[in-house]
């Protein structure tokens, strides 16, 4: 017999419920349903043409929100949800993965290992539809609704111009909820899409405690300790040019016989990991 909710249920999400009619009726689940699951939610959603950089990203700021308590909510697709819901897994984190699909049925089949170590975190599988109704090009942004809905907030790390990672901002605008994004390499078509969100009015992301402070959490000293055994190569040779002075990127890359736009990507993963800090375009070290 499967588990099902429906929108009468008193443990019916109550985020998801203020959406109105793009409510679902009836959510179907497997995993562990508890009220304390709903009640910090983040929704983090990427391209599924997911970078090296977006990767990176992704796990650096969801690792930190995963472990400081919240969930965190994807649609489960290869690219930035499997990145996102992975490092909330292995943070030890809860995860909720909304499906396309009907609950019966694993898409991505070959997620099947991620699908698990969610369970097995005492995170959420969770749809619409019962059984194993089938995936369609439809059925992707009625999910999306449902990611957006179930969330204070929504997080984009990264997105095309014309991606359906845009759908889901375009919900939590609708049901006015926060959106956050990650600024990216301009030359990237990736970022186009969250430069995009950026200049409509999206809070610019560097590290998570600008989406943690929504949340009325901090983080604890030993998570914003700097690892400095894990500064090598460029990254010590930027911090040793920055220890002698504050330097725009432009000069940096100069200096150090690099593309701006290598640095760039570098500096943005330097600011998340807390080694470097940025202030009217010039980067330093505290």
């Amino acid at each position: 017999m499967e588990n099902v909710i429906t929108i009468k249920d008193k443990r019916y999400p109550e985020l998801l419920g203020k959406i109105g009619k793009d409510a679902p009726e009836k959510i179907y689940y497997k995993g562990n349903w508890d009220s304390e699951i709903f009640k910090n939610c983040l929704a983090v959603v990427g391209s599924r043409r997911l970078t090296s950089y977006g990767r990176k990203i992704t796990e650096q700021l969801v690792t930190e929100i995963a472990s400081a308590g919240v969930t965190i909510v994807s649609g489960f697709m290869y690219g930035g949800d499997e990145a996102a819901h992975k490092a909330a897994a292995e943070a030890g984190g809860r995860t909720i993965a909304v499906m396309p699909c009907g609950i019966d049925m694993i898409h991505p089949e070959y997620q099947e290992e991620l699908y698990n170590k969610i369970l097995e975190n005492k995170g959420l599988i969770i749809s619409e539809y019962e059984g194993k109704f089938p995936p369609a090009n439809w059925t992707y942004p009625r999910r999306n609704r449902i990611v957006a809905g179930l969330s204070k907030a929504v997080l984009i790390v990264e997105a095309g111009l014309n991606s359906g990672t845009l759908i889901t901002a375009e919900f939590a605008k609708k049901f006015g909820r926060k959106i956050f994004a990650v600024p990216g390499p301009l030359t990237s078509e990736v970022s186009k899409g969250t430069a995009q969100l950026i200049k409509e009015g999206a809070e610019v992301v560097t590290e998570a405690r600008d989406i943690l402070k929504d949340y009325n959490i901090s983080l604890t000293k030993p998570n914003l300790a700097k690892p400095s055994l894990n500064i090598e190569g460029i990254e010590q040779e930027i911090i040793n040019q920055l220890q002698k002075e504050p330097l725009e990127a432009d000069n940096l890359a100069r200096i150090l016989g690099m593309s701006v736009s290598k640095i760039g990507t570098t500096l943005s993963l330097m600011q998340l990991k807390g080694f470097i800090n940025q202030e009217g375009g010039k980067y330093y070290v505290d």
